[in-house]
């Protein structure tokens, strides 16, 4: 019997309505539907819980789900990601945000979901970064997975800062910028393209590097293959530290002459998709949606 755990912000009414509803499709085919046990006063209280619900601690969830059923906006699909990819369990991405650019359905496509139980639908394997925090001797002191992007800047004060980029030891360029994005093929359509970045198809074997507001003419972003061993050095002799942000969720200190080294991960992310249209159509389809009226 397929197990599915259905993930989303039960605290918001409609996130969990949207559950819910899920939910209901669901239990019309032979699964077993899992929801992390913190969850199940929220359920009772709105009285949307269903006896058919099997509450688990979060951990035992993603270890026993075959799919992971992600209601919400791309930020909640890379939560879900850093835990999911430890086992390569494939998520299914419900779009409840604004672009959702990772999502695979909107509410009104939930007639789709039956492609779930005669397996025809197809796994999307796309790359991750691992982000490694190294002390001013080189000495590892952190380190964390990222699907989107790992962000170097001032933090929440816009002031120009100093950074060097190092390529497998070797010098490449010195920036001065508002601050740094080194983003995954995933993370191109977000902040990266935001700040000039290069979309990049998320088949593409790559790592984007991309100023952010440069202070330079020849600044420009970057392309480097996925076997590249990026470094990049706080430099900056103004400020005490600069701040280190993974896929906007984890934040770190640098402090000067601290090195963030960032590598390809031996960990994947995989989404299902269930639809045909490809990265293009979609990328379309997202922008044009996000156009204000």
């Amino acid at each position: 019997m397929l197990k599915i755990a259905l993930i989303t912000n039960f605290n918001i009414y409609e996130k969990a309505n949207a559950a819910i509803t899920v939910a209901n499709r669901l239990m019309k085919k032979e699964c077993e539907i899992l929801i992390a046990a913190f969850n199940k006063d929220k359920l009772l209280r709105i009285h949307k819980h269903r006896e058919e619900f099997r509450y688990l601690p979060l951990d035992t969830v993603y270890a026993e789900a075959d799919i992971l059923i992600v209601l919400g906006g791309d930020g909640t699909i890379l939560e879900v990601a850093r835990r999911a990819s430890q086992r390569g369990t494939p998520i299914l991405g419900i779009n409840l945000g604004r672009l959702g650019y990772m999502a695979e359905l909107e509410l009104g496509e939930l007639d789709l979901l039956d492609k779930l139980f005669d397996g025809s639908y197809t796994l999307e394997r796309r790359s991750m970064l691992r982000v490694e925090l190294l002390s001013a001797n080189n000495e590892l002191r952190s380190f964390c997975y990222a699907l989107n992007d790992a962000v170097i800047s001032n933090g929440s004060v816009s002031r120009i800062v100093d950074m060097e980029l190092f390529e497998g030891g070797n010098p490449v360029t010195t920036y001065r910028a508002d601050g740094l994005i080194i983003a995954t093929p995933t993370g191109s359509t977000a902040y990266s393209m935001s700040a000039g970045g290069a979309i990049v198809d998320p088949r593409v074997s790559c790592v984007c590097v991309t100023p952010i507001c440069p202070h330079s003419f020849i600044a420009r972003p970057l392309i480097f293959s996925d076997d590249a061993v990026l470094d990049v050095r706080n430099i900056c002799v103004r400020e005490k530290m600069l701040y280190l942000t993974v896929d906007g969720r984890m934040n770190f200190e640098l402090y000067r002459n601290q090195t963030v080294r960032i590598l390809k991960s031996n960990m994947q992310t995989n989404l299902i998709r269930l639809k045909t249209c490809g990265f293009y159509k979609k990328l379309r389809q997202k922008m044009s949606n996000s156009q204000p009226d």
